[in-house]
């Protein structure tokens, strides 16, 4: 899977999570949590869901490494 099919992934996810979010305002380099006003436990949802659709967990030690669309496509392109 590629970083930009990640990105998309990634979207669809939040727009699952968040119907309420246009895809416009998903910015790939905004704090996706405090841009789209998204709580840690749709957060988490998020992370769940891609985890399930990729097959990588994140720890939650991690968890800041994957604040934005674009810090989330590169943590999880590292770790396929």
């Amino acid at each position: 899977m590629t970083k930009e099919e990640l990105k998309r992934a990634i979207i669809e996810q939040i727009l699952e999570i968040a119907p309420d979010v246009d895809e416009s305002e998903i910015d790939p380099d905004a704090n996706i949590q405090r841009s789209l006003e998204i709580d840690s436990f749709d957060f988490l949802k998020i992370l769940t869901s891609l985890n399930e659709k990729v097959g990588i967990e994140v720890p939650e030690a991690d968890y800041a490494k994957v604040d934005t669309v674009k810090h989330m496509a590169e943590y999880f392109s590292k770790h396929l």
